[in-house]
This record gives structure tokens, C-alpha cells and sequence, in this order.
């Protein structure tokens, strides 16, 4: 007979509870996919985590995310011997995106915090009054079809074996790097030919088709229940750290100023090309908005123009 975890009971309206305390109880009700929440909300106690909740402030939040800004953005590169996460300093600094992300997880918490009565009477989102920073994402960087042999050819040659696989996905799926590192045995469903990737940001559940080439590569490997299809050779309860593979590939491949979330772009670039629409590519994505899928729309130019003139090319 199984036995339900008992919760922190929730405090009711407790001002005097510090941020420490709060990102405890948020993270222990937390029932979310999102690997990064934990990592970003850590980050955030180490900022803010002795003050209280009804004395945060915007300021205190502005001058935690303009310090972030000013540090070079970091990968995760396993864990040392002891268990400990080892993240490596990249040359480009932060991107605004990333910082966007971390603005958005304490709000998450506040927000929470608020709905659930934890907040006094009153409180005010701190968050709400932090501008967000542009985000460059009308570029976008998508694989010509030469790079894309020479990519696949690479992966398939890593010293990793799994390589290949993961690139695949994600440049068949369109899904996340988080989304594939999180996946495990259970979610893949191979006599249906999908994966199921938790719920999208709208909370609607995430389940993406793969590929003939995927399917063969997850049946050779196939794996038992809880276990990650991609895991760490020292702890299989670890995504690999992938990342000198990934770019090791990109050096013999000739892929250059191309990341790994490029492979979504493609992803999306060439459904576009190839007649989908946006609503369609928007759906694979889960976008929450059209809006995010419109930087695709020029791609599909040539797709629009054969449908106009085979509908309409006959009017006089």
C-alpha cells in the first residue's frame, strides 16, 4: 500500500517568513518539469535568502540581476568526485534571455506565494515592476543542408555514442535541451513513435512524434522505467554533461557560431520551408504565441506563394 510524502504545512499570511524559507516551501509543492527552477531559485536564496518576504524589494531584485549580468555565462560539465556540479565559464557574457529567466522564477515564487495567502494582505510583486531585457530572438540560426550531413556524420563518430541520438531528437522534435536531458525510459513510447516531454508552458501535455532513425537508435539502447535515456557514465541519476562532445562534433563538422538550441530552429526552419504552418510549427514548439513563431514566417514565402496561385491564380 503506498504512502502519500506529508507536505510543510503552508503559513497563512507570514510577512516575517524569509526568502530562504519561502523558496523551501515553493520547491517542496513544486510539481513542475522545469530542471532549471531549482538552480535558479538557488541562486536567488544565495542573493536574497535572509530577507524577509513583506521587506523584498524591486531594488534589492534589479541589483541582484544587473550583478548577474556583469558575469560570463556558465555550462554544466558534470559533477566532480564528490558529487558536486562542475559548471565552466563560456567567453560571452550572460545572455538578456537567460537573464529573463531568472526574473521570471522568483516572480514564480512570489506569485505563488500570493495565490496560496502565504504573502501578507497587500503584498506587491516585487518582480512585476523589473523591465525585461530585449531579447534578440528575430535571428535565427538554422543548419544549411551541407552542415547538417557534416553535423550527423560527426555525432554519429563522437566518443560519446549517444550523441547522435540527442541531436536527432532535438533537431527532428524541436523539443528543449533540458526537455531531452530530463527524458527518461518511461516517457518514450515506442509502439506509438512518441515521447512525452512533461506539459508545455501553457500546461498542456507535451508529446512529440519521432523520427524512423530515432526510434531504431531508442530500441538498441532501450532502457528500464525511471532511467534517464541519456545519463552520466559515474551517476545514472545525472544527465550527461554533453557539452565537450557537442563541440568537439562542431570543430570536426566545420559548424560554426551555431548552439545547441539552434538544432530547435532548424527544426522549425525546415517544417516551414516545407509547407507547415505556423500554427502547426507553433503547436510542435509550444509556443505560448504566435508572435514567437512568427521569425519563421519568411521562410515559408515560396510554400504561401504555390498556394495563392493554385487557389486564387485562376481569378480574372
Amino acid at each position: 500500500m503506498s504512502t502519500l510524502t506529508a507536505l510543510p504545512p503552508l503559513p497563512m499570511r507570514d510577512g516575517a517568513l524569509t526568502i530562504r524559507q519561502l523558496v523551501d516551501l515553493y520547491m517542496a509543492h513544486y510539481a513542475g518539469r522545469d530542471c532549471t527552477r531549482l538552480q535558479r531559485l538557488t541562486w536567488w536564496v544565495a542573493q536574497l535568502g535572509n530577507e524577509r518576504l513583506d521587506e523584498v524589494c524591486d531594488d534589492q531584485v534589479h541589483a541582484a540581476l544587473e550583478a548577474l549580468a556583469m558575469n560570463a555565462s556558465r555550462y554544466f560539465a558534470g559533477l566532480d568526485a564528490d558529487g558536486k556540479p562542475i559548471h565552466k565559464a563560456k567567453k560571452k557574457p550572460i545572455a538578456p534571455a537567460t537573464i529573463n529567466r531568472y526574473a521570471a522564477s522568483l516572480s514564480a515564487v512570489f506569485t505563488w506565494a500570493i495565490k496560496r495567502r502565504i504573502a501578507p494582505k497587500a503584498f506587491d510583486n516585487p518582480c512585476r515592476r523589473i523591465e525585461r531585457r530585449p531579447e534578440n530572438n528575430e535571428l535565427t540560426r538554422f543548419l544549411s543542408d551541407d552542415e547538417r550531413t557534416r553535423l550527423l556524420a560527426a555525432c554519429r563518430a563522437s566518443a560519446w555514442p549517444r550523441l547522435y541520438l540527442l541531436v536527432l531528437l532535438a533537431l527532428t522534435t524541436g523539443a528543449r535541451k533540458g526537455e531531452l536531458l530530463g527524458l527518461r525510459w518511461r516517457d518514450v513510447d515506442l509502439v506509438q513513435r512518441v515521447v512525452h516531454v512533461g506539459r508545455s508552458k501553457n500546461g498542456d501535455p507535451k508529446v512529440l512524434p519521432i523520427v524512423a532513425a530515432a526510434a531504431e537508435q531508442l530500441v538498441e539502447l532501450q532502457g528500464r522505467g525511471d532511467e534517464l535515456v541519456f545519463p552520466s557514465r559515474r551517476r545514472p541519476d545525472c544527465a550527461y554533461a554533453f557539452e565537450p562532445r557537442w563541440k568537439a562534433a562542431l570543430a570536426v563538422a566545420k559548424v560554426k557560431d551555431f548552439r545547441f538550441h539552434d538544432l530547435r530552429h532548424s527544426c522549425a526552419s525546415y517544417l516551414a520551408q516545407n509547407g507547415a504552418t505556423l500554427l502547426e510549427i507553433g503547436d510542435l514548439l509550444g509556443h505560448r504565441q504566435v508572435s514567437m513563431t512568427k521569425r519563421y514566417s519568411h521562410l515559408a514565402s515560396t510554400h504561401r506563394a504555390a498556394l495563392v496561385n493554385r487557389v486564387l491564380g485562376d481569378l480574372r
